[in-house]
């Protein structure tokens, strides 16, 4: 895996994939785990890596780890995704720096457990220079007695004037015995900035459900559904479309496997 990552005057996409079918494989001995197998199938300057665990390892016996430092220059833009699967433990760490005027950092993530798996997300956002932008959007489902722990800060430097940065994370909850820390944090210095950050946890709505099976879809159907429709704005920032609706079917079957087994 990468340790780091420089931007300059470019647009860098990477799509971290932990766990999933076929995630085994390995062709690069720098990756733990090796390339995702649509690793040859992105455009220039986008790349997808995957994990180990294949969804199907326990999260007692392996950890996947990212360690990643992001420095974005002037007029450079960095995209992050990171998906994590049901059946792998992770401790995912960014620390990006907006270094250069005009730069922008764009970190997505969707994590869905349903076991005993322990996710660790942390990411921390320099703004050190004026006129950049950041968002962050993770967004969470956890069932079974996993466990997810979410810190992400933003700090903005005292001469960072004119600065942007968004902060979200949502998380749903599927059973008593499943936690979610989250801490979102804004540490800002300058005074002309635009920043904020929130962070929710709760249940799948039943009023919806009650709806979808008037209409005559089943119960596993409409919880399937729902959080389908909740990591949604996570997945539509993967631009290549094959990706995209291979991803996005991989992680439907992970959630009704679940949903089987609430």
């Amino acid at each position: 895996m990468e340790d780091l990552i420089v931007a300059r005057c470019s647009k860098v996409h990477r799509i971290y994939v932990l766990g999933g079918r076929g995630t085994c494989c390995s062709d690069d001995p720098r990756l733990p785990g090796g390339r995702h197998p649509l690793a040859g199938q992105h455009p220039k300057n986008q790349q997808i890596f995957g994990g180990p665990g294949g969804g199907t390892s326990s999260p007692q016996s392996s950890t996947t780890t990212i360690p990643q430092q992001i420095v974005v220059e002037g007029d450079a833009k960095v995209d992050i995704v990171v998906l994590v699967y049901p059946g792998v433990s992770c401790d995912v760490k960014l620390d990006v720096h907006l270094v250069g005027e005009g730069a922008e950092a764009n970190i997505y993530g969707a994590y869905v457990c349903g076991g005993d798996e322990k996710v660790k997300i942390a990411v921390d956002m320099h703004h050190d220079v004026p006129h950049c932008n950041s968002r962050q959007l993770f967004k969470g489902i956890a069932g079974g007695r996993s466990r997810v722990d979410f810190y992400g800060k933003i700090i903005v430097a005292q001469d960072a004037q004119r600065t942007e940065a968004y902060q979200e994370n949502h998380n749903i909850l599927l059973s008593d015995e499943a936690k979610v820390d989250t801490k979102p944090q804004l540490e800002i210095y300058a005074d002309d900035v635009k920043c904020s950050h929130g962070a929710t946890i709760g249940r799948l709505n039943e009023e919806e459900q009650f709806y979808m099976r008037s209409r005559g879809i089943s119960l596993e159907d409409a919880k399937v559904l729902q959080m389908i429709s909740f990591v949604a704005p996570v997945l539509e920032n993967i631009p290549d479309e094959t990706q995209r609706d291979a991803l996005a079917a991989q992680l439907e079957e992970s959630i009704r496997n679940i949903v089987k087994n609430m």
